[in-house]
């Protein structure tokens, strides 16, 4: 995918992490299953690491996790641990050089790491190691932790390395690292990205989301609390845990659970599916209205819609829940298409409708979120041709009104559509009867949470962190940080 993309119609995640530990069988195989369980997660490059007890081997490639590895590739991977990782771009460059995981070779050994999330002072600390002699070869943000980490290395011993590090970096991440036979599992003190600890039959896992572990016929054990860093030791034997960084607000994503993350996940003790349940039945409490059919958009709308039409029922409306629109799952993503018009129709290629469903009745139609608002009006147009007398949409997000810096590819609000429009305008837009989206409150009652406690930066313009050229009022204690100087050594 040369040059750079447009925004996606539907908010992209940054990567899918995954390590793992095992007694006596070759962990390449088990990395190689548990990318495809996280391939939603990044579909630019895969790559796994592996430790044989001698040396680090490496296979990192573009294309999805299929393309990237063939049976010759996993025979090559030796070794009993490892790491994996699935890749979208959000920082750094579409290309091979930024693939992961990143290798370091350095004076005390190998080192791979694998990253999800952003970091929001990366350019201040490549700054200070090139000053140092670090030579980089990327200039994605993964580089600059791999270095940075390595560098400690070579002076602390591996918590003490990790702890210097993590209070260096500030953002968002979830790392898997292999270093020496060591698997490591970091998460950011805030808890912003998500990573799981499981156990298989031989061995331990870390993972981006528990549908991974579950895919090994592994069970979950826990989330890795914020802060913390977990050690899987050699050859499966077990995992020593520590916390490397004081937990201060936590702000975990809400749209892992809106969107990111496949339904059958288990995310901060929250199964994704019955989340989205919640929130569309929520959905109907706060905006409902009572139509003849509710369908979903396909796939990401479907448990809310399920959500919705339950409350709707259970109150006594008449309102029949069907899927209205059919996926062709053999069409790319529409927002990689050269011109406006080559979008729209592979819209059409992706999504038909099922005219039986529609034909002279009135319709909800929900989905997840609305970013750029290219598909919602394409999907409404097709509706309406469709026989629909009228279309009413509901989103099981608040309105997206400001930028993602944490990992998440929504950079700017030139292109969100509901920044600075109201959703009066918005609806004009996407041409439909009516539209609403769901309220801050129904999100934190969902996840049992505070607002305090979640990242809403996309729907509220606040941050967990201190952004530069954006003016921040938010009103709950964030970390405040000195120079990168201050905590370096």
């Amino acid at each position: 995918m040369p040059g750079k993309a447009k925004l996606a119609n539907k908010p992209r995640e940054k990567c899918g992490v995954v390590g793992i530990s095992l007694e006596d069988r070759d962990a390449a195989r088990s990395l190689y299953y548990s990318l495809y369980a996280l391939q939603h997660r990044g579909q630019e490059s895969a790559g796994i690491v592996t430790h044989d007890g001698f040396q680090q081997h490496e296979h990192v490639e573009m294309g999805l996790v299929g393309d990237a590895f063939d049976e010759s590739d996993i025979e090559q991977l030796p070794g009993t641990q490892g790491i994996g990782h699935v890749r979208y771009p959000t920082a750094g460059g579409v290309n091979e050089c930024c693939a992961q995981p990143f290798s370091v070779s350095f004076k005390s050994g190998s080192l791979g790491l694998a990253h999800n999330g952003n970091l929001v002072n990366d350019g201040e600390v490549r700054d200070q190691l090139e000053a140092r002699g670090h030579a980089f070869t990327s200039n994605g943000d993964t580089e600059v932790i791999a270095h940075d980490l390595a560098r400690n290395l070579l002076d602390e011993g591996l918590v003490s390395a990790v702890r210097e590090t993590v209070q260096r970096i500030h953002g968002s991440y979830s790392l898997t690292v292999m270093h020496g036979e060591k698997v490591l599992g970091v998460r950011d003190p805030q808890g912003n990205r998500p990573l799981v600890l499981g156990k298989v039959d031989d061995g331990y896992v870390l993972a981006s989301e528990s549908s991974a572990i579950d895919t090994l016929g592994g069970e979950r054990i826990r989330d890795v609390e914020p802060g913390e860093l977990v050690i899987l030791e050699p050859n499966g034997a077990g995992y020593e845990s520590y916390q490397v960084a004081d937990k201060p607000q936590t702000a975990h994503c809400f749209f892992e659970h809106v969107y990111f993350a496949r339904p059958d996940s288990v995310l901060d003790d929250h199964l994704v599916y019955e989340v989205r349940r919640e929130l569309g039945r929520k959905l109907w409490e706060e905006s409902g209205i009572e139509t003849d059919v509710v369908m979903p958009v396909p796939d990401s709308g479907r448990a809310f819609a399920s959500g919705y039409a339950e409350a709707a029922n259970d109150v006594g409306a008449k309102t029949e829940f069907a899927e209205g629109l059919m996926k062709n799952r053999y069409v790319g993503r529409t927002f990689i298409m050269p011109t406006q018009g080559e979008r729209e129709q592979a819209v059409r290629l992706k999504l038909n409708p099922i005219k039986s469903t529609i034909d002279g009745r009135t319709v909800t139609l929900i989905d997840d979120s609305i970013v750029r608002g290219t598909t919602s009006s394409q999907l409404i147009e097709l509706l309406y041709e469709a026989g629909a007398e009228e279309v009413h949409v509901r989103i099981g997000s608040p309105s997206i009104i400001a930028p993602c810096y944490m990992g998440i590819d929504m950079k700017t609000r030139e292109e969100l559509i509901a920044a600075n429009r109201s959703v009066e305008d918005v609806r004009d837009e996407i041409g439909a009867d009516s539209l609403q989206y769901i309220s801050i409150d129904a999100i934190t009652k969902a996840l049992d949470s505070s607002s305090d406690d979640l990242c809403l930066g996309c729907v509220t313009g606040e941050y967990p962190y201190d952004i530069e050229g954006e003016d921040l009022d938010r009103d709950i204690s964030r970390p405040t940080f000195g120079s990168a100087d201050n905590t370096a050594d």
